[in-house]
């Protein structure tokens, strides 16, 4: 792409914005700035960037090559896995508990939090659950309790400064699942508490197709395809699925995405 034809898709770029469907602007401006040469972005980067901002673009050229700065510190990047079986056995019960900490800033992994837990309504897994997840009986066997695991949890995010009031964090998650059905209603049935930090979270399927705009009716599959990602380990592995959510958020962040909470406050 010649310098002048550089110019004139800056130009088309620039008239053209408004009439974008606000949900694919994201996309837009990185295929059109993906096929522009250096000196054209060298030269004309504080042009474009007054005019895309003015036309809903959003992020500056310079978010192009860096992450734009975030809402939180730190994200939690969480992703259960449960007692399961075909027809659905109820209640189903955590047996899988990670936690991936994130940093708002590189979008990097800080520190893990991970650990299996010992179903007591329904103790022996099923062989649907351990084809599905992987997780076979003795890894759940002699392990802590749902209430012994969130004692920990609690303990680690406060050795990791996450209970700090000056500290932004918010737990994500690949839909509503975990945090709106799944822990509450395990807390519920075993009349525990449930701790003000899993009350509020983000919806990753909901973030992407903001960001994409579409819909990931297969989750983290429709996620890392959209975005050219190899999926890392194996499906329905909680720590495996945590990786994979990371993985995209960076992705998503790196092409100038905020992340907002979606869940309603309780």
């Amino acid at each position: 792409v010649s310098d002048t034809s550089g110019c004139s898709m800056i130009a088309l770029l620039h008239t053209g914005a408004a009439k974008f469907p606000q949900n694919l602007l994201p996309r837009a401006r990185q295929a059109v700035c993906s096929l522009l040469p250096a000196g054209v972005l060298k030269g004309y980067g504080s042009i474009v960037s007054r005019k895309l901002a003015s036309h809903g673009f959003g992020a500056s050229m310079a978010a192009m090559s860096s992450f734009p700065p975030q809402r939180y510190h730190y994200f939690l990047v969480l992703d259960f896995e449960a007692t399961c079986d075909k027809p659905q056995i109820h209640p189903q019960e955590i047996i899988e508990f990670p936690i991936l900490k994130l940093n708002g800033r590189t979008m990097e992994i800080e520190s893990t939090f991970h650990m299996y837990v010992q179903p007591v309504v329904h103790p022996q897994l099923t062989p649907f659950c351990t084809e599905l997840t992987g997780i076979i009986q003795g890894m759940v066997d002699g392990q802590p309790s749902l209430q012994q695991v969130l004692e920990r949890v609690d303990e680690w995010m406060a050795k990791e400064g996450l209970l700090d009031p000056s500290v932004k964090s918010i737990f994500v998650t690949c839909g509503d699942w975990d945090l709106k059905v799944m822990l509450p209603g395990q807390c519920q049935y075993l009349g525990l508490p449930v701790a003000d930090y899993f009350k509020q979270w983000i919806n990753l399927k909901k973030a992407y197709s903001f960001a994409m705009g579409s819909w990931p009716k297969n989750g983290l599959l429709d996620m890392n395809k959209g975005l050219n990602l190899q999926h890392i380990g194996r499906p329905h592995s909680g720590i495996d699925d945590c990786k994979n959510i990371a993985n995209i958020m960076k992705t998503l962040a790196h092409r100038g995405f905020i992340f907002k909470q979606t869940s309603k406050p309780f």
